[in-house]
């Protein structure tokens, strides 16, 4: 968690539960201002996507075939 992520976390921590839930809806709608569609991703999901298609490429991955669902 980024710095400034704890300090608005402990900020709307101190505020009574009335204005913590505008708080909640006000950053609910930055966050859909920014990407109303869900589809961006943070820098540190593009790294662990970036990854996950490096291993994939590489062959390190398991087939559905070789899992036990069971």
């Amino acid at each position: 968690m980024s710095t400034i992520t704890k300090q608005i976390t402990e900020m709307v921590d101190m505020l009574p539960e009335k204005e913590q839930s505008l708080a909640f809806e006000l950053v609910k709608r930055l966050v859909l201002a920014w990407d109303p569609d869900y589809t961006k991703v943070t820098p540190a999901e593009d790294a662990k996507l970036e990854q996950a298609r490096a291993e994939f490429a590489r062959g390190e991955y398991t087939r559905h075939e070789d899992i036990d669902w069971n």
